[in-house]
C-alpha cells in the first residue's frame, strides 16, 4: 500500500545557509502577507478574490520593480505561501457554512497578517530534493547538513520539503510517498486504555504509562524566564537574549510531552512485535477534552497531558500496525461501574481515585477498573454502545485478565 508520511529532522546550519533560510522566510511572510492585502482589496471591491495562480502571476510581473529581493531565493517560497493562504481561506468559508448551520463553535479563524514579532516561521520548497547520508539538497538553498544521520528516507519519492525554525534551531519536514507491505492483523488479547492525569494511561493488562508532567515540573522555572523577559526594555539586546531562552523553555517541555506520547503509543500498539504479541483490538474512550478544558482547577492538568494528541497518534499507529481501534462513546460510565459484578457507583467523584464496589467488595484504582470495563465492552459489546454484562460474561472476562 502507499503511505504518505513525514520525516523531520534537525539541521546543522553555518551562519551563511542560516542567513539564506532567514530570506526565504521572510519573503514566504511577504508573498502572504500581500496576498491577503490583495484579497481583502478585491472583496472591498465587490470582484472575486484572486486565486494563488493570478496572485502568483502578479507578484512576478512586480519583482522587477516593487520586490527586487525576491529574486535573491527560490520561486517556490512565495508561491507556496500563497497556496497556503489559499487554504486558509478554504477552512475559513468551510468554518463559515458549519457555523450558519449550526454545527461550529466559537471563532471561524479569518486569515490574519503574519507579523515576525510573533516568530520567524518557515517556507515551503518543491522540486529537485536529494537525500543523503549526512545531508539533504534543496532547491536554491544548496546541501544542508543534517544533525541526525540516516534518518531520513533515501529512495522514496519526496513531495516538500519544509523548512522551519524554533527556538534558535532549524528543522526539515519532508513528506514523501512510500510502499508497504499491508500489516498482519495482531492476534492478541483485546486490552483497554483508559486515559488519566496521575498516570498517563492505565492498561487492562496491568500496565501504568507514568505522566511526565512537562509543565509541572518546570512552571517555577518557566515563571522566572517570564518574568525576566517581561522585565527587559523592549527592542534592547538584553530582551532578544531572555526572549531566546523562555523559548528554548517553552519547546523543551512541548518535547518532553511529544516524546512521551510517541513512546506511550508506541508501546501499546507494539508494531514491530510479531501478530501473537500485538493486541487485536484498543479501546479508548471518546473523551471531551474541550469541555474537561473548561474546569479552571483542572484545566492546566489536563492540557499537560496532551489527551487530543494521544488519540490522534494511537490511530494512525494502530492502523499501520494492523490493531483495530474502538472508541467508546464519552457517555460509557466505565469509571463508575465495577468491573467484576456490574454495580454503578452514581456518586463517585474526580477525587475519589480508589473505587470501592459496595455490592462485591472490590477495591481497585479507578482508571485501572475503567480499564477493565473498556476492554470488556470490546469482548462483549459494540463499540459506543453500552450494555449489561451477565455474570457468565464477566467470569470470562475476570479468567482473560
Amino acid at each position: 500500500m502507499s503511505v504518505k508520511r513525514g520525516y523531520k529532522t534537525e539541521l546543522d546550519l553555518t551562519n551563511e545557509r542560516i542567513t539564506a533560510c532567514l530570506k526565504h522566510a521572510g519573503c514566504a511572510r511577504k508573498a502572504y502577507n500581500w496576498g491577503l492585502a490583495r484579497k481583502q482589496e478585491a472583496r472591498a471591491a465587490g470582484l472575486p478574490m484572486p486565486n494563488a495562480r493570478q496572485l502568483h502571476r502578479e507578484l512576478n510581473a512586480l519583482k522587477s520593480t516593487e520586490f527586487p529581493y525576491m529574486y535573491a531565493v527560490s520561486k517556490c517560497a512565495p508561491q507556496e505561501a500563497l497556496i497556503d493562504l489559499d487554504n486558509a481561506f478554504k477552512h475559513f468559508f468551510r468554518k463559515v457554512a458549519l457555523k450558519k448551520q449550526g454545527n461550529w463553535r466559537g471563532k471561524c479563524g479569518h486569515p490574519k497578517f503574519k507579523s515576525r514579532k510573533k516568530g520567524i516561521g518557515g517556507f515551503r520548497l518543491t522540486g529537485a530534493i536529494h537525500v543523503f547520508e549526512k545531508s539533504i539538497q534543496l532547491p536554491r538553498l544548496g546541501t544542508l547538513r543534517l544533525k541526525e544521520k540516516r534518518y531520513l528516507p533515501r529512495n522514496a519519492k519526496i513531495d516538500s520539503a519544509t523548512i522551519t525554525e524554533q527556538d534558535g534551531r532549524w528543522y526539515v519536514s519532508i513528506c514523501v510517498h512510500e510502499e508497504q507491505a499491508e500489516p498482519t492483523p495482531a492476534i492478541a488479547s483485546v486490552i483497554g486504555v483508559a486515559l488519566g492525569v496521575t498516570p498517563l494511561a492505565s492498561v487492562s493488562d496491568g500496565r501504568q504509562i507514568a505522566n511526565p508532567k512537562a509543565l509541572r515540573k518546570r512552571l517555577k522555572r518557566l515563571q522566572r524566564l517570564s518574568r525576566w523577559h517581561s522585565r527587559k526594555q523592549k527592542g534592547s539586546t538584553n530582551r532578544k537574549k531572555a526572549q531566546r531562552k523562555l523559548a528554548c523553555m517553552h519547546a523543551r517541555i512541548a518535547h518532553i510531552r511529544t516524546d512521551a506520547l510517541h513512546k506511550a503509543t508506541a508501546g501499546l500498539v507494539a508494531k514491530n512485535k510479531p501478530a501473537d504479541q500485538r493486541p487485536a483490538v484498543i479501546v479508548i474512550e471518546d473523551l471531551n477534552v474541550s469541555g474537561m478544558l473548561k474546569n479552571r482547577k483542572l484545566a492546566r492538568a489536563i492540557a499537560d497531558v496532551g489527551l487530543y494528541e494521544f488519540r490522534r497518534q494511537i490511530e494512525y499507529k494502530a492502523r499501520y500496525a494492523g490493531c483495530i481501534l474502538q472508541v467508546v462513546s464519552r457517555w460509557e460510565p466505565s469509571s463508575k461501574t465495577c468491573s467484576s459484578c456490574g454495580w454503578l457507583h452514581p456518586d463517585l467523584t474526580l477525587a475519589d481515585r480508589v473505587f470501592i464496589c459496595q455490592q462485591c467488595g472490590l477495591t481497585l484504582d479507578r482508571d485501572v477498573n475503567a480499564a477493565y470495563n473498556l476492554a470488556a465492552l470490546a469482548h462483549f459489546g459494540v463499540p459506543g454502545v453500552s450494555r449489561e454484562l451477565t455474570p457468565g460474561d464477566r467470569a470470562a472476562l475476570a479468567s482473560q485478565q
